[in-house]
């Protein structure tokens, strides 16, 4: 407990975006949000008051930053298993649990669970040597998707091969690796879910995802044109994971849309890219039900604050040209209404560096003001 304010300490390791935006929130509720951050220039470290520097690898690092906190949680999952397990054994208040963080941090495990619960999951197996990988490609047809069970994000760590040979390379590299059927998917969907201690949970609308080279590019909410049976099936699966894997904080079930119904991709337990909208878009944002879960405090409305909402990522662009604070300049210009956030991060091409929503009630509208507002921010120029 902060002793100049009453109010809890909450701790987060890992100093990115996710942290940066959770500070935010964390400010409006008096929370004091204590971060581990890898170096003084990550973006919520050069924002948040009390700051710490260590790396998420290193125990000692982790048990002196959570002495004084009232509970600890990430905006990453790539803390090691057996260190929250050591702080959890210590005392400390760790949410999401080792138990429930390893399906996330875990996509062999995830499956292997999700199977178990009955969740619809694509085909799957472990694969070990070319023959594990010819034998499932008889069975699931080519081409597959290969991932490696822990690590991979926006497209890393995942190969779609159509052929034992051309997976050479990585089977020859000791990656762990899983081999999955490669989805004929009509759209990729993203359902987020919070859940308290107590147990209470609270869904937000279902959104749309598009992808671009792996990346995230725009978030669409409410998904449009979902039926209303679908959107509920997604929420009530997203809740029914939660419960069954006893997360706590935010839950992100990435979903594939296909003809036969909807498709469990991955999943993550931490704020999420797909949920940045909720900022504006939300009555209340996912940084903050976040906060609210891990503290038990009674969840907020999930409610839509505009019939429409789009949010898109902003990527790095080339050096060079005009400087971010004048491409900032012009865009307010052009369009007083675009609500923009900048993480902080050193530019290069292809990293996500912010992302612009805007809401409204026309969705192609909207999806044309939000392009336009992250490609100026990327490029300094209009396209």
């Amino acid at each position: 407990m902060d002793s100049r304010t009453g109010l809890p300490i909450v701790g987060m390791v890992g100093g990115g975006q996710l942290a940066r935006m959770t500070h935010q929130a964390a400010i409006a509720l008096g929370q004091s949000l204590r971060v581990l951050a890898a170096h003084p220039d990550d973006g919520a470290a050069l924002v948040a008051a009390d700051v710490r520097i260590g790396e998420h690898t290193d125990l000692a690092a982790l048990r002196t930053f959570a002495k004084g906190c009232d509970v600890v949680t990430f905006d990453h999952e790539h803390v090691p298993e057996a260190h929250i397990r050591a702080l959890a054994a210590d005392g400390v208040k760790v949410f999401p649990s080792a138990d429930a963080l390893v399906f996330a941090q875990d996509k062999r495990r995830m499956r292997e669970r999700l199977s178990e619960l009955g969740a619809p999951v694509p085909r799957w197996q472990p694969i070990a040597s070319p023959a594990d990988l010819a034998a499932f490609g008889e069975r699931a047809g080519w081409p597959l998707v290969l991932k490696a069970s822990r690590g991979g994000y926006d497209g890393r760590g995942v190969w779609v091969v159509d052929s034992p040979e051309a997976a050479a390379e990585v089977l020859a590299s000791g990656t762990e690796l899983i081999a999955e059927e490669l989805v004929p998917l009509r759209r990729e969907l993203a359902v987020q879910v919070a859940r308290s201690p107590f147990g209470q949970v609270a869904a937000y609308p279902v959104v749309e995802t598009v992808q671009r080279d792996g990346i995230n590019v725009e978030v669409l909410a409410p998904a449009p044109l979902l039926p209303e049976d679908l959107a509920v099936e997604a929420q009530k699966l997203a809740i029914d994971l939660a419960t069954a894997l006893d997360v706590v904080g935010l839950l992100a079930v990435e979903l594939f849309e296909t003809s036969g119904g909807l498709v469990v991709n991955e999943l993550a337990m931490r704020p999420h890219n797909s949920g940045h909208w909720t900022i504006e878009g939300a009555r209340t944002s996912q940084f903050e039900q976040h906060l609210r879960a891990v503290l038990d405090y009674p969840l907020g409305d999930t409610a839509l604050a505009a019939p429409v909402v789009v949010s898109a990522n902003v990527l790095g662009g080339p050096a060079g040209g005009m400087s971010i604070d004048e491409r900032m300049h012009h865009l307010f210009a052009e369009d007083p209404g675009a609500r923009v956030h900048l993480y902080g991060k050193q530019t290069r091409p292809g990293r996500k560096i912010g992302h612009v929503t805007v809401l409204g009630d026309d969705l192609a509208s909207l999806r044309a003001r939000a392009a336009r507002a992250a490609w100026w921010l990327r490029e300094g120029t209009h396209e």
